[in-house]
């Protein structure tokens, strides 16, 4: 199944997006994670392309989509929510499901709750809560914030199959195409993630972002939560108690990963779609 890359203008900045399933009547907004870009949804979206249009956007300041020019003011929550509602209502997406990994499951979980409130029909939220492990945040600001540079692109290879183990497994040609949808090279010539390193000023700048409590509480549409086992993000007292509030989510423990799951394989391409299609549990 093949897709399409696009650009809109959203509050003032250019996003990218891909799209598969074009014409399908049911949508999927899959949201990537914190320093990822829209094409880790690739196989997934794949997966689901022959029954849902999938959207897959770069958060500004990702991937192929605009930095920010106030990156003190637009990383966070608050404006990536506007953007991805400006995307929703531009291309003309009344209602939607949504997929979120990491990053793009608390913003789910704060659309779900607020500005695409009675628009979200199910919610999957990939390895997050509405609490994060602080050690874990820690951890992603340490590599996020002060990105590698390496002058080959094998190289920088061998560094995302080190920092991002706790995906789980990945072919080896996936691996080539996760590095090759996330590398830039900077002016003076060297490979480095493709993305803004300013996008860690939201830990500083909303110290707050990810305390989404309040939020969870005024969920009230079916959710599925997938936690990596070792996940250090999502601590496993916090799943538990996703389980009875809110929307009381289901929550399966996938083997083998931390945080997060690539969503690349076919086990966890059942659980998501299963649940998609209507399955409760």
């Amino acid at each position: 199944m093949s897709f399409t890359s696009n650009y809109r203008v959203c509050e003032g900045r250019e996003i990218h997006y891909t799209e598969w399933g074009a014409g399908r009547p049911e949508v999927v907004i899959a949201w990537h994670g914190l320093a990822r870009t829209g094409r880790d949804m690739d196989e997934i979206a794949a997966h689901l392309a022959p029954r849902y249009r999938v959207i897959c956007p770069d958060t500004i300041g990702r991937g192929l989509s605009e930095w920010s020019p106030a990156p003190e003011n637009e990383y966070c929550l608050e404006f990536y929510g506007r953007l991805a509602v400006a995307l929703v209502d531009q291309l003309g997406i009344g209602e939607t499901h949504w997929l979120g990994t990491s990053m793009g499951g608390a913003l789910g979980i704060r659309l779900a709750a607020g500005a695409l409130k009675g628009r979200i029909r199910r919610l999957v939220l990939n390895d997050i809560g509405p609490k994060l492990g602080a050690a874990a945040v820690e951890r992603i600001r340490t590599y996020a914030g002060s990105p590698a540079q390496f002058d080959r692109v094998g190289e920088l290879e061998q560094y995302f199959r080190t920092v991002y183990k706790p995906f789980g497994w990945l072919s080896d040609e996936q691996w080539r195409r996760l590095t090759e949808t996330s590398t830039r090279r900077t002016s003076e010539g060297k490979v480095t993630p493709h993305y803004d390193p300013n996008m860690v000023l939201q830990f500083t700048h909303h110290p707050h972002d990810y305390d989404q409590w309040e939020a969870w509480d005024a969920i009230g549409v079916p959710t599925l939560c997938l936690r990596g086992e070792s996940s250090d993000l999502l601590l496993p007292e916090v799943a538990e108690a996703m389980r009875s509030r809110g929307p009381r989510a289901v929550v399966v423990t996938i083997p083998g990963c931390g945080h997060a799951p690539a969503l690349n394989v076919p086990e966890q391409f059942a659980l998501v779609e299963r649940f998609l299609n209507g399955a409760r549990g």
